[in-house]
């Protein structure tokens, strides 16, 4: 391989500042330690794939999609929504994903250009299913927060839940509502679920 990687290796450092990124809007709930957007991210490439295949799109593709949604957060930060509404001019994660990739490999710096301007576009089945993934890890994040303790964390699981609109990204959460977060636990000990 010819071409100078230089770009793609910074990139990759970059990304890694999301693993210690924390998703803000969670400081609001009270929560003193909330996950990363990494650590979200991972979570919402898993949902993704099986929300787009029940829908009968395409997983990998939704996952991709997913896994990519927020690395222009490296570059802001996480700004919650409250945030947002006083940052003048946000930032388009378009424009962002574009200077992020600037001096990589065309064919790369392409592919991730048009990948995030899919994802913001809502207009692929893969980009609903991925957006649609992003709300209910969310929600999940949100129940697991408030067995937690975290009691505002609420609001979080009821404005998630109300942004889903894929047919089986609503049964999912539907299920995610009627389940426990350690029912997973008890069902692989064999325990009785309570």
């Amino acid at each position: 391989m010819a071409e100078d990687l230089s770009a793609v290796a910074n990139f990759l450092y970059e990304a890694g500042t999301l693993k210690h990124t924390a998703r803000t809007g969670w400081w609001m709930a009270g929560v003193r330690q909330p996950e990363t957007v990494a650590e979200h991210s991972w979570r919402t490439a898993l949902i993704a794939t099986i929300i787009a295949k029940l829908e009968g799109a395409d997983p990998a593709r939704a996952a991709f999609l997913a896994v990519w949604h927020d690395t222009g957060e490296t570059r802001t930060g996480d700004v919650n929504h409250l945030g947002k509404k006083y940052t003048a001019g946000e930032a388009d994660p378009r424009d962002i994903t574009a200077d992020q990739v600037a001096g990589m490999p065309g064919i790369l710096a392409e592919a991730l250009t048009e990948l995030v301007a899919e994802y913001e576009a809502k207009d692929s089945p893969e980009a609903i299913c991925a957006r649609d993934a992003d709300k209910l890890e969310c929600m999940i994040q949100g129940i697991e927060y408030k067995a937690q303790g975290y009691e505002n964390a609420q609001r979080w699981i009821d404005n998630s839940r109300s942004r889903i609109v894929t047919k089986a990204g609503n049964a999912l959460a539907d299920a995610v509502l009627k389940t426990g977060s350690l029912d997973w636990l008890r069902s692989a000990l064999s325990e009785k679920q309570g």
